[in-house]
């Protein structure tokens, strides 16, 4: 007896052993395995902010429990996730905002690294972008902080109706109170569905008004590209000329076409930019005709004159003051660089508004797309801020009304907090580093933007 006794003592150990690795064998893939993007987009329709359980080292339950607290009192439609550092990246942001199907503005601090998306309904890109490069590096606490109050005071829509108060589950709401929110649901139906029918007519009867405005300017444009193009005088066949300069010319027409037919074409104040985009184009190619024919330096592509398009390339920059604003650094022409050289003022193209004649730039914020051809959205915010304009670009409102683009009304009519399921621009969404379309290059290519994925 005694010397079974000690046998099974002696195999207490193995026995143990085996025991233990059995349990880290069962154990091991659900500890190492990644979160879901659906458990993550399920806890972030409930909640703002989410925390993964092998990320919980980086922001304490208080921490989060504070920044949720703060965009649920904002009432804005923020969503942030903080993962573990190995968690893959590809596709993250597209698949969590389709799995969500919540418009707004997702935020995921990854390991020690940051970085965000949104819907151009809610947050212009550049704007996005902006946000982010302003918080890397912090500690998590403090760039997630940082960020939310940042983002909140520029954050365009509503919190989803799914943040509301009590259970998910309905616990202690009485079954008589259910009740009485199912009537006034389904009376209140056909009323909703009204008044979301009046807003949308009211949406377009505005689109509608502020294409009416911008094609009184447009039209002015247009037309006096097509005298530019007559006072050249060239004939393809004339002495002198040579492919080079045929070419310039072919361009020019072509964009005069082009302009002529994107207004023709044009549905809303976001088609305006393709319009004045094809100017700005041909007045350059014009610019190189010229110097081609008088022997010239071929000019350098720069923006035309901030002060009035029609005045062509610009070819210097020169410091200029808005009323009431800060000193700034704008692109001129030759003319009106000499003007306030000479301490006189600049010849700046001024508009019809209500209130009578004014500068483009406090004229309204339909003029945004017009003025967003001529100068693309890299440069035009610098040159605005401090101006009517740049003040409306910077505001929720016309953030959710005109886009990222300084003109794009939302085609499709969500704004921030609405279920829109996977009816989203894919464009504003993308891998980490290289997707979104943010800020880091053209066609929809953005490359790394300041220590984000």
């Amino acid at each position: 007896m005694k010397a079974v006794l000690r046998t099974r003592t002696r195999s207490l150990p193995g026995l143990l052993l085996a025991l233990l690795v059995i349990a880290l064998t069962a154990f091991a893939p659900q500890a190492t395995a990644a979160t879901g993007v659906s458990t993550i987009a399920d806890a972030l329709r409930k909640s703002p902010v989410y925390v993964d359980p092998a990320a919980a080292a980086q922001l304490s339950t208080a921490e989060a429990d504070t920044l949720a607290r703060g965009i649920k009192d904002a009432n804005k439609p923020l969503f942030i996730a903080v993962l573990p550092a190995g968690y893959p990246t590809k596709d993250l942001f597209t698949d969590l905002r389709t799995a969500t199907g919540i418009t707004g503005l997702y935020a995921v601090r990854l390991g020690d690294r940051f970085d965000a998306r949104a819907d151009a309904s809610v947050l212009p890109r550049t704007a996005v972008q902006n946000l982010v490069t302003s918080v890397q590096g912090e500690t998590a606490n403090t760039q997630l902080t940082d960020f939310t109050d940042r983002a909140l005071a520029n954050l365009g829509g509503k919190a989803p109706s799914s943040w509301g108060g009590g259970s998910a589950d309905g616990s202690g709401v009485s079954s008589a109170a259910l009740i009485t929110i199912g009537a006034v649901v389904v009376v209140g139906g056909a009323g909703a569905y009204a008044l979301v029918r009046r807003n949308r007519r009211r949406h377009q009867e505005e689109q509608r008004a502020a294409l009416d405005r911008l094609r009184v300017v447009v039209d002015e444009d247009i037309t006096a590209f097509g005298e530019e193009l007559d006072r050249l005088d060239f004939h393809p066949a004339e002495p002198g000329a040579d492919d080079a300069m045929r070419a310039d010319y072919e361009r020019a027409l072509n964009a005069y076409d082009q302009a002529k037919q994107y207004m023709a074409d044009a549905r809303g104040p976001e088609d305006v930019r393709g319009v004045t985009q094809a100017l700005e184009d041909g007045r350059f190619s014009l610019a190189q005709l010229a110097a081609r024919r008088e022997s010239r330096p071929l000019p350098e592509r720069r923006p035309p004159c901030f002060f009035d398009p029609r005045h062509g390339p610009s070819v210097t920059d020169a410091t200029w003051t808005p009323a009431g604003g800060s000193p700034r650094e704008v692109p001129v022409c030759a003319a009106d660089a000499a003007r306030l050289a000479d301490g006189r003022d600049p010849a700046i193209r001024e508009v019809d508004t209500e209130y009578g004649r004014r500068p483009y730039w406090d004229a309204g914020p339909a003029y945004g797309p017009w003025a967003g051809g001529y100068f693309g959205g890299g440069i035009l915010p610098g040159l605005l801020i401090g101006t009517a304009l740049g003040g409306w670009m910077s505001a929720p409102a016309y953030a959710a009304d005109y886009g990222s683009g300084y003109g794009d009304f939302t085609t499709g009519g969500y704004q921030g907090g609405d279920l829109s399921g996977a009816d989203f621009d894919p464009g504003d969404f993308g891998d980490f580093g290289g997707g979104g379309d943010f800020g880091g290059g053209g066609g929809g290519d953005s490359g790394d933007f300041g220590g984000g994925f």
